[in-house]
């Protein structure tokens, strides 16, 4: 039996992070992977692709007319449609390289197989060449998650489908409904509006996104309905199933899906996309072995050091819950590794910056307007929209705006939100203001490239002191 320092079940980003700063300590490492490919879902079916086809989708030129939805043109979108996800799997094709690169150039052995605990200190891992037992002082579960399936929804590849088949579809439908208003959801309902597909998004809540602040998630819904997206609140699916299509119906398929709402409305669509919900992916790591329960989600409670009940047993990613984002779980995956090694690390979770990748983007950093109220906090808001720069106006972006939020005492930068072109490039200013701890005159007083979005920080800076001054 091989022993190894650590071993890493899964490839992801938190697996890849863990695995590489141990062996940067010089630890002997090994990764388990479950798949043909490392990379995890991050790479092979979540991040990548969807960011993949989202950009593939903007060098089309983004919003698009759709196109006319008469069957004299099924073959030619479907050719447009499979030409996007062709440049998809280039780029997944690459990043799996890469990270395969990465594991090589550091000395990480790659086991490919299914990991199972067989006790606390040893996991076997099963796979086409046979079965190979591992021995590790220290263990890291980074397995990701997957689309939760409920046996109520008849799931068939093709119609009915989740996040993970929708890169994989034969054609692109007319029309779809999207159920549930999350990060995953949202994404793909604005990018599929892009194309030209009629999609109907259907989520429980009255907004989307409810981790976002509520002036940015309010301007990002303005625009999916401006774009066409048809947005339906405070609706629960109560069914779905797939149907004949009704005669005068103008299906792509010999099937469509239906979904039944509460208050009694039918909807039907080409496809129906399930987005709600995400299971840990612990299934088969026989985890009593080793001391470690989950929750109902097969998600993995940890410390904030991302130990389990077992303290040589660590996890982290999307297995471990919210905000189960790739850059999160590979700074949860570096910090980690660095616990359960004694290398001293500082980590500040409150200034990890969160992306999501709607066509417009957003992204955020620090507190939200709703906390800093429901904490009592001073603070004043300064806002400055790209169609006040020139670089906006050269990019045509007349929807971005930045947001900064301001503690009205101090004057510190208590949080950063933006929303529209290169959204999630720019948040990391203010990630770096905020951790500085740095005033709105600091940014006041910044000479920003000429042209550029980065000077929306000072705009919005100038915004916020006339505020906090009254002017």
């Amino acid at each position: 039996m091989n022993h190894f320092d650590l071993c890493v079940i899964g490839s992801g980003p938190a697996g890849q992070k863990a695995a590489i700063q141990a062996a940067k300590l010089d630890k002997r490492v090994c990764v388990v992977e479950a798949r043909d490919n490392v990379g995890g879902c991050a790479i092979n079916t979540g991040t990548i692709p969807s960011k993949a086809l989202r950009e593939a989708i903007l060098r089309l030129g983004g919003h698009r007319e759709a196109t006319p939805t008469s069957r004299d043109f099924f073959d030619a979108r479907n050719k447009a449609f499979t030409g996007l996800l062709d440049a998809c799997r280039q780029v997944i094709d690459a990043e799996v390289r890469m990270v395969g690169g990465h594991f090589v150039t550091n000395g990480i052995e790659v086991i490919h197989g299914r990991a199972s605990f067989t006790d606390e200190k040893t996991v076997e891992a099963a796979g086409d060449a046979g079965t190979r037992a591992v021995s590790a002082d220290h263990f890291m579960i980074a397995v990701g998650s997957s689309p939760a399936k409920p046996e109520s929804v008849p799931f068939d590849d093709q119609n009915i489908i989740t996040s993970d088949e929708l890169i994989r579809m034969p054609y692109l439908p007319h029309t779809m409904i999207v159920v549930g208003g999350g990060v995953i959801g949202t994404e793909y309902a604005s990018m599929l509006t892009a194309l030209g597909v009629r999609v109907t998004l259907i989520e429980g809540r009255d907004t989307l996104l409810d981790f976002v602040d509520s002036e940015i998630a309010q301007a990002l819904m303005y625009h999916l309905r401006q774009s066409g997206t048809t947005l339906r609140f405070g609706e629960k699916v109560t069914r779905i199933e797939a149907i004949e299509p009704p005669i005068d119906a103008r299906s792509v398929n010999d099937t469509m899906a239906q979904a039944t709402l509460e208050s009694g409305k039918t909807l039907r669509a080409d496809a129906l996309l399930y987005c709600i919900g995400r299971q840990g992916a612990t299934e088969g790591l026989n985890l009593g072995a080793a001391g470690i329960e989950t929750d109902k989600r097969g998600r993995i409670p940890v410390n904030d050091r991302y130990q389990t009940k077992s303290p040589h047993i660590y996890a982290a990613g999307d297995v471990i819950g919210f905000p189960a984002l790739a850059s999160t779980s590979m700074e949860q995956g570096r910090v980690a590794a660095c616990h359960m090694f004694g290398r001293p690390v500082d980590s500040v979770p409150e200034l990890l910056p969160y992306g999501i990748y709607a066509i417009p983007e957003i992204s955020m950093v620090g507190w939200t307007e709703e906390r800093l109220t429901a904490e009592g906090i001073p603070f004043e808001s300064g806002i400055a929209q790209y169609r006040e720069t020139a670089r906006g106006q050269l990019l045509g972006d007349d929807t971005g705006m930045l947001k900064l939020l301001i503690h009205q005492d101090s004057h510190v930068i208590m949080g950063v939100h933006a929303i529209g072109t290169g959204a999630t490039e720019l948040i990391h200013i203010g990630q770096c203001v905020i951790a500085h701890k740095a005033t709105v005159e600091f940014l006041v007083d910044s000479v920003f490239n000429y042209p550029t979005l980065a000077e929306c920080y000072k705009i919005a800076a100038l915004n916020g002191l006339n505020r906090i001054k009254g002017n």
